[in-house]
Order: structure tokens, then sequence, then C-alpha cells
């Protein structure tokens, strides 16, 4: 069963030390001592915010990300990819976000750590997650956060709506920053079965990581095909804007003969020749907890891995793939290897 990732639900505000927030619905609450926690698993994806208490300030909002970071990320995980966003101000508070990507079971996981200082205290919220949909609870919950230090409620909503800016851009010179990489990352899929009556299928996924690499596969087993036809590819992307640049670095294709299920594979007959294409996207997200999490590519010509949607091959085309958080339906040929 597929599990919609659960976006833009929100509970009544609670607080917790000088922080006072919306937290997400239906998430799992956690109190330690140190920091209350929410949680949420959907299949193979997760994630969690953590706001943890406060302590006395440094003086300067940079010192005081420092050393959050160190205590609280750096030191139970080596992170890969940091960065960082410029301080922003407002009412006597300070706001800044550090970033970076960890692993966890082999899985890439995406982390921002967002500290607040006005220089008597500062405090930190800590978001963790594997799949793009959860940046949205992150900024939702960044945007309800009121801060209270020596009994004055202080305000910050265009601090909070300055920091929402900083996730979507956290570095502008930068293409391949963590937000914009998190935006694309994870598994995207288009599955359609051949027909009414039939049973066979065509199978056309993404698998982009958070390192900046990605793998294409393509699996078409039709009852009116007399083979089973695969293509697999390899290489890296990067990430400007609504830009997406795929840059395949392996490819390959070919025909394997069937068996009597659709899930067995039979001898390769022959490979075909593949063309490696190095292409770039105009591509949107689309956050809908109703009917899935889907992107839209929309590319000048047609490719070997997208097809033509045309008798003409220079004509633009435009593919929908939607976000799966379980496994891939798509496996290697027997002995398949690159």
């Amino acid at each position: 069963m597929i599990t919609t990732i659960a976006i833009g639900v929100f509970a009544q505000k609670q607080t917790f030390d000088i922080v006072s927030y919306t937290p997400p619905a239906n998430w799992n609450k956690d109190t330690k001592g140190d920091y209350v926690s929410y949680s949420r698993i959907d299949g193979a994806s997760w994630s969690q915010i953590a706001v943890y208490k406060s302590r006395q300030s440094s003086g300067n909002i940079e010192e005081d990300a420092q050393k959050d970071w160190q205590d609280i990320v750096l030191a139970g995980h080596t992170i890969e990819q940091e960065d960082k966003t410029m301080p922003k101000s407002d009412e006597g508070w300070q706001v800044m976000s550090r970033s970076g990507i960890w692993q966890y079971n082999g899985t890439n996981v995406a982390t921002v750590l967002t500290t607040y200082s006005n220089g008597n205290v500062c405090v930190s919220v800590l978001w963790n997650g594997t799949a793009q949909p959860y940046m949205k609870n992150l900024k939702d919950f960044i945007a309800s956060i009121n801060l209270d230090a020596n009994n004055v409620i202080q305000k910050n909503n265009s601090v909070m709506n300055n920091q929402n800016n900083n996730l979507e851009t956290m570095d502008d010179n930068n293409p391949a920053s963590v937000s914009e990489t998190f935006s694309i990352a994870g598994l995207w899929t288009y599955y359609v079965s051949e027909g009414v009556g039939l049973s066979g299928y065509m199978r056309r996924e993404y698998q982009f990581n958070m390192d900046g690499t990605y793998t294409y596969r393509n699996k078409q087993w039709l009852t009116t095909a007399p083979n089973i036809i695969f293509m697999h590819e390899t290489g890296t992307y990067t990430v400007q804007g609504n830009q997406l640049t795929l840059t395949p670095k392996k490819g390959k294709a070919g025909f394997w003969g069937k068996k009597s299920s659709t899930k067995e594979w039979g001898p390769l007959k022959k490979s075909s020749n593949y063309k490696l294409e190095k292409t770039t996207y105009t591509f949107e997200t689309i956050n809908d907890p109703t009917y899935g999490n889907a992107v839209i590519l929309k590319a000048a010509n047609a490719t070997q891995r997208d097809g033509a949607q045309s008798n003409n091959d220079n004509n633009p085309i435009e593919v929908r793939y939607s976000l799966r958080t379980s496994a891939s339906s798509i496996d290697n040929p027997p002995g398949f290897k690159l």
C-alpha cells in the first residue's frame, strides 16, 4: 500500500520553554529533558521536528548557531554538503539556519537547524527529513513560532517570513544547495497498466538522491510485444531554481525474453544502442495530500528516456511522475550490470 505523506495539516498552539508553536497534526510527540520532538513515518519516508531548550547567548548569532550546530547535529552525525543562511533580524531577534546531509541506514537525511538569538538568550529548532514534501511542514512550523523571553512576547512574523525565503534559497551562488537538491530528491514514478483484461505494464522512474546522483529505469512488459524492454541510466543532476539538468554517465538498453509470469525474466535477446543525452528540464513539484505529490518535467525536445509525444522528435515534451514512498516496482534483469 502506498502511504500519502500528510502535509499542511496542523494542531493547536503549544509552548515549550520560550517557544510557542503549532505542531503538525497527527505527528507523534516525544518530550525529553532538553527538547520536545514531533515525528511521522510514511512507509520508507520519515521526518522529525524538535524544539530545544533555550540557553544563554554568546551575544553573537553566528557563534550561537555554530555551537548548537556542533552540539546538536555534528556531535551525532557525519555531515556532508554543509550550508548556512545569512542572519536576519527583526524586533530584537536574529535568526539563521545551518543545513547538511547525513546517512541513516543507507538513506540520505536532510537536516536544517534554525537558531534564534536576542543577544541574551538563544534557542534552536531542528528538522530532519527524507522526502521533499516534509519541508513544507518545516516552513509552516517556523512560520507559527512566537518567542517569549523575560516574559515579553516577541512576535516575529517578518523574521519567520524571511527565514522561509532562506529555506527556499539557502545559497543563491550554489545551484546544488541542500534546499534546492531536496526539492526534487526522492523516487518519482510513472506506472501504467497495459489495459483492461491484459496483464502487461509500462514503468518508468527517476531516483534522485540527495548527493546529486540519479538513476533512471524503464521496464516494459507488454502482452502484445514478444520481448521485455529495459533501459537503465545513471548520472548526476543539478537544480537551479526551476531548472533541472541531468548529465548521464552510463546507460544501457536491451530486449529480454519472457517467461510465464510478468515478474520473471527470460534470457537477454539483444542489446540496443542507448544514447546518453544531457537534458535541462523546467520542472514543477505539486504537493497534493489527496491524490499524491508529483513532479512535471518539461523539455524542449524528446529524449530516449522520456520518449516522444508526437511524430516530431523536435517538439517539446511534458511528462508527469508521482512521488512514491514505498519501494520501487522495477527490478533489474538477473546479472545486469552497467
